[in-house]
């Protein structure tokens, strides 16, 4: 099976409170403590690691929801995600995106 790598140089932001609890777009209840993202085409279950180009701190997430829904954003983190890489006191930044599954 052939497997594409794609890495996208890309804004991201981050979501929580008050969508903490609530059904996502695939279904999963969002927990903003997990390490889960929101992408407008990247299907359900894809793996990626976002990287701060800032920080060059990276993290894994699963794509579980679509969004965001701002027009220069690419990718919202959950809160973890945010917090580990260090983009939640920033609240938006440019990251790296690549899939890794």
């Amino acid at each position: 099976m052939l497997t594409l790598t794609l890495t996208l140089a890309s804004l991201a932001s981050w979501y929580g409170i008050p969508y903490h609890g609530r059904r996502t777009a695939s279904g999963e209840i969002y927990n903003m403590n997990a390490f889960t993202a929101a992408h407008r085409t990247l299907p359900f279950g894809t793996k990626v690691r976002v990287c701060n180009t800032s920080t060059k701190r990276c993290t894994n997430v699963v794509i579980n929801d679509r969004g965001p829904f701002v027009h220069d954003r690419d990718i919202d983190l959950s809160r973890a995600a945010a917090d580990a890489i260090g983009l939640r006191s920033m609240g938006v930044g440019q990251v790296t995106i690549t899939t890794i599954r």
